[in-house]
């Protein structure tokens, strides 16, 4: 079993934030083996060593959970849903290929995907690979499928494809990997490495295009594949990342 960061390990059990974890231990409110640790660089090892917090032995889970979900419209990618329906409330046996059920505490979604939006939203546990599909400086790649109200010009595309200013945000450009006829207009499969609110919506409408759907189908090496809409199942951390 490999060496972790004690806040971290905290943290997994699902006691709290891994914030709130280094506040507790700073207090001097954490033992291992049956010392008070105070410092934030220890690691140890969860299968081995003896963890209180407050007094409170850790129960450590064994294993990280990782769920693809294919979201439906009208749920909001938040782990409560005091604004409205969450992905967690899909989390049921009579939603998931496997119909097994699954507590949903100390899951959360990996980024954002707006409530008029629909697709691939991965679920977990793992605060490590979130930081790492999320954080800009990875530029892991997300893909969509936009369906427009109209035919793409040629020098919007290439506008798409440059940095822009919208409103008070600087994005970089959008790559276009295929633009198919559809009946409404065009679908239009679009890559892109950061995720500001609603930026497809507000790039394309910048440029007179009504976003009639827009469906995530990639987030890094992870694809959404054939999974039924509002559908889940549990999946490996390998095939997330390499």
């Amino acid at each position: 079993m490999a060496l972790v960061r004690l806040q971290k390990a905290i943290a997994d059990a699902g006691i709290c934030s891994r914030r709130k974890a280094e506040e507790l231990i700073s207090l001097g409110k954490v033992e291992v083996n049956g010392k008070v640790v105070q410092e934030m660089g220890n690691k140890v090892n969860i299968s081995k060593d003896e963890i209180k917090v407050e007094s409170r032995k850790l129960k450590v889970e064994s294993n990280n959970i990782y769920i693809l979900l294919n979201k439906p419209t009208g749920y909001i990618c938040s782990a409560n849903n005091k604004q409205g329906k969450s992905v967690l409330d899909l989390l049921t046996s009579e939603n998931s290929l496997t119909h097994k059920p699954i507590n949903p505490f100390r899951l959360y979604p990996v980024g954002r995907l707006d409530k008029d939006s629909d697709g691939l939203v991965l679920l977990t546990n793992d605060g490590e690979l979130t930081d790492l599909l999320t954080h800009p400086r990875y530029e892991h790649e997300k893909e969509y499928e936009v369906n427009i109200s109209k035919n793409l010009s040629s020098t919007d595309q290439k506008k798409l494809e440059s940095n822009m200013i919208i409103g008070e945000d600087n994005v970089r450009g959008l790559k276009i990997k295929k633009i198919l006829n559809n009946k409404k207009g065009q679908t239009v499969t679009v890559v892109l490495k950061e995720g500001k609110n609603r930026q497809i919506r507000r790039m394309f409408g910048q440029f007179g295009y009504d976003v009639l759907s827009l469906r995530r189908i990639r987030m890094g090496e992870l694809k959404l594949g054939t999974l039924p809409i509002g559908k889940w199942k549990k999946i490996k951390k390998e095939q997330i990342v390499n």
